[in-house]
Parts: C-alpha cells; structure tokens; sequence
C-alpha cells in the first residue's frame, strides 16, 4: 500500500458534522430560510440545520478567540489590557463558482452570527461593487471578462477591507445592480465597526499579484481570519446555472430595464443554448483557471452534491 496522501483539511461526512448541531442553537427558521435561500436553490431547514448550524458556532468560537489572542497580543506587546471596548472586526470571506450558492450561503451565515450574543453586529458585502463600471470594462477590452480578476478595482477593494480590518468608521463599498448589470454611480453601503464582516466573491481568495521587482503583494484573504469556499462538480454547477438562466429569463430579464433583456423572450432551446454558450465561454473558464485553484486556501470547504445538499466538510487543521 502507498503512502496516505498528505492534505492541511480533515474530511467530515455530513452525517458526522450534523451530529454537532445537537448541542448548537437553532437561530433559523424555514420562513427565514425561504427569504434567504438564491434563486433556484433546495436549501430548506434541514440543510441550515444539519451544515450550517455547526458552521455558525464554529465562526463564534473562532470570533471569540481571535479576540482574545489579539486582546493577549496587545497585553504582550504594551504590558497593559486594551481598554477599548469596540473588538477588532472579525473578517470572513467566501468564495466559489458562478450559480453554487455562496452568496445564499454567506447570507445565511450573517443572520445565524448575529443572534449570537458575542457578534450582533455582522455586515456583509459582496465584492460585485468592485468590478470595474461598463465603460471602463468597455475601454480595457474586458466586457467578456467580467467576473475574471482583472475586471476588478482590485485596490478599492484591498483598502476597503483593510480600513474595515483596521477599525476605520465607518467605510463605503459601491453598489452593483444585477438589474443594469453595472455599478450604481449613485449608492454606497455604509460598513460601520461590524463585529463581523463577510466578504462574498468569486476572487476572494486570490493569492496576491507580485508587485514591483519581484516583490510579494498583499491580497485580501490577507486580512481575512477565517475563509470558506463553496465547492461542486462542474457539470453540476453547470446545471445549475442554466437552470437559473432560465428562470431569470422568466423573472429578472422579463424586466424591461434588464440588461439581458433581450433574452426574455427566447425559446427553452434558446436559452438552454445561450446559457451553455456563456457557461462554456466565460464561467467555465474562470472557475477552471481563476476559482477553482485558490479551493486549497480556505479553512473550510462545503462540497455539494448534485442535488445542492452538502455532502462533505473539509476543515483545515490547526
């Protein structure tokens, strides 16, 4: 027999890692659960039940001794207690592919942190707001790159998460409509000293860019503290992506101010076509090339199965 194969992650079955919600309160219920879940996603209560329950008091406890090794740290260093009472923010952030759930997942896990007693306050941004508008996509020639790491402002976002991280107050991130498919020139969200900042995106856990002569960059999971990503088969995020193609064709395109508009009235078979097209041309290869590698970064990763369900937890060992 070979050697085992080394990996930084222990493998729980989903059986197992339900088994640890028993002694975890259950914040959740299935009306919120509704109002949560992504658009053509099965999540029901017995998934947040089971996953994220355990997910929830694993982010609390890793909030709550972060907390108190950097209140440790400053002892060490200045010989005094901090007599501040505002904690240093707590940063989360979560990545994967087009269409597997994470911004339903990163959702969830904001309204089950802040109803424990020790992080109230949780924001949550989506890094949507730090592409770069049209026009200057339009003008670098990155229209179909949209999604890609180069089709963000990837310093308003560094330093948006680094005041966050710093303590800052408040700080502004820009607003992205799914609706124009643009930045909005004309709204920001207002982060203002969370407990808790979640930090939703493809490109999150992008490994920094060398900078000049060779020197290393600083990326933004720099500033994280725990990270997770959302993971699947390509085939069945594939799936669920024209799955959602089609229902948007049915609800959001339907609008007449939509972007993709134009795809409201076309045929199944168009559609099915159109949102394999895109899949094949632009998501595919940036979750292949861009997402998918930076997997091994995060401290958990939630493998679906083909149904949606969590089949898997993999947590990164200490």
């Amino acid at each position: 027999m070979g050697a085992a194969r080394a990996t930084p992650f222990v493998a729980i079955d989903r059986q197992d890692w339900a088994r640890l919600s028993v002694s975890t309160p259950l914040p959740l219920t299935a009306t919120d659960v509704e109002k949560l879940r992504g658009l053509g996603e099965r999540i029901d209560l017995a998934e947040v039940d089971d996953v994220y329950r355990p997910i929830s008091r694993l982010l609390n406890i890793y909030a709550e001794a972060t907390q108190s090794l950097h209140s440790e740290r400053h002892a060490f260093l200045t010989g005094q207690r901090e007599t501040r009472t505002q904690p240093t923010p707590f940063v989360i952030g979560i990545a994967g592919s087009v269409a597997v759930g994470k911004s339903t997942t990163a959702r969830i896990l904001r309204e089950m942190l802040a109803r424990w007693p020790s992080t109230p306050k949780v924001e949550l941004v989506t890094t949507d707001g730090f592409l770069f508008p049209n026009a200057e996509l339009q003008r670098r020639g990155l229209m179909t790159r949209k999604g890609f790491p180069d089709s963000y402002d990837r310093r308003a976002l560094l330093r948006f998460v680094a005041n966050v991280k710093a303590g800052v107050t408040p700080v502004e991130a820009p607003v992205y409509s799914h609706l124009t498919y643009d930045v909005l020139t004309d709204q920001r969200v207002c982060v203002n000293a969370p407990d808790v900042l979640i930090v939703e995106g493809l490109n999150v856990l992008q490994p920094a860019r060398p900078g000049a002569l060779g020197r290393r960059g600083v990326a933004i999971s720099d500033f994280f503290d725990f990270s997770i990503y959302v993971d699947a088969r390509t085939p069945d995020i594939k799936r669920w992506y024209q799955q959602r193609f089609l229902r948007l064709r049915e609800t959001a395109f339907a609008d007449p101010d939509s972007y993709f508009h134009r795809y409201a009235a076309l045929s199944d078979a168009e559609a099915h076509s159109t949102s394999s097209s895109i899949w094949d041309q632009i998501n595919g290869p940036n979750l292949e090339d861009n997402i998918r590698p930076t997997r091994g970064r995060a401290t958990l990763i939630l493998q679906k199965g083909p149904d949606h369900k969590v089949e898997r937890v993999l947590l990164r060992k200490l």
